[in-house]
């Protein structure tokens, strides 16, 4: 299933949201031109490399222990290819301008990179001894997806499902897709944990980074809005949303106060 819209309408311009997706297409298109040896190395020395943190012995082949602390972050704008790119970059603004929007500028941007940092501590804690190169900013993104769950699990997910004939369009409350996602990804992770994996994916970073963002976002939160549990979201405390009926069901448009 591919998330491919949903039915909030932020009314803040994502500037936060639009500068990570122009950082991380730079970064891409500065490593397209790159001989392909020049490139590996690349990913060797800005990726993140779990033995280069755990091991001092393979830490000294690149020079410097203390310095591999720096790839938590710089791995995050690192990408495999188009697909990994895309896929990031997709999910980033579905679910980023609407989080931007609730949390502001700043803290939407703390809260990516402390899901990211979580995320590649998360791979790093399991696979201590890997001396395969962590990249791409799925644990930062899985973070806004666990933030999302938070802010607007009523939100709808327009969401493409593959039949047997045909491809259809589903509308999924956020409050079920999303943790249906995060069961798979903890299936596969676990799978991975002894052995199983049918491909690279770095499951335990989407899982760290999802569970950190679900966690650290109602600390970001702003004044003038406060958690209400029993729905599992945050709620304003006074009335400033607005719903707006569509031709392709409800449209909710937020109105921010102070």
């Amino acid at each position: 299933m591919i998330p491919i819209s949903d039915n909030l309408q932020p009314t803040r311009t994502p500037v936060i949201t639009w500068l990570l997706l122009g950082l991380n297409f730079l970064v891409f298109f500065f490593h397209l031109g790159l001989p392909e040896k020049l490139l590996i190395q690349t990913y060797y020395f800005w990726g993140l490399v779990p033995a280069r943190l755990t091991d001092p012995q393979y830490a000294w082949y690149f020079g410097d222990q203390a310095g591999a602390l720096i790839t938590l972050f710089t791995s995050m704008f690192i990408h495999g290819g188009w697909l990994h790119l895309l896929a990031n970059s997709w999910t980033l603004w579905l679910f980023g301008d609407d989080i931007e929007d609730r949390l502001g500028h700043l803290r939407f941007a703390t809260l990516y990179l402390a899901s990211g940092l979580i995320g590649g501590l998360t791979h790093l804690l399991l696979f201590s001894d890997s001396t395969t190169p962590l990249v791409g900013a799925s644990g930062a993104v899985a973070g806004l997806m666990g933030a999302y769950l938070y802010l607007f699990p009523h939100a709808r997910i327009n969401v493409l499902v593959p039949l047997i004939f045909f491809i259809d369009v589903w509308k999924i409350p956020a409050v079920l897709y999303l943790p249906f996602w995060f069961i798979g990804e903890l299936f596969s992770g676990t799978f991975s944990l002894v052995g199983i994996s049918l491909s690279n994916v770095a499951f335990w970073a989407h899982i760290g980074g999802f569970i950190a963002g679900l966690l650290l976002v109602r600390a970001y939160i702003p004044d003038g809005y406060e958690t209400t549990s029993t729905v599992f979201s945050a709620q304003p405390r006074y009335p400033d949303v607005i719903y707006l009926p569509g031709r392709k069901g409800e449209v909710i448009y937020f109105r921010r106060s102070g």
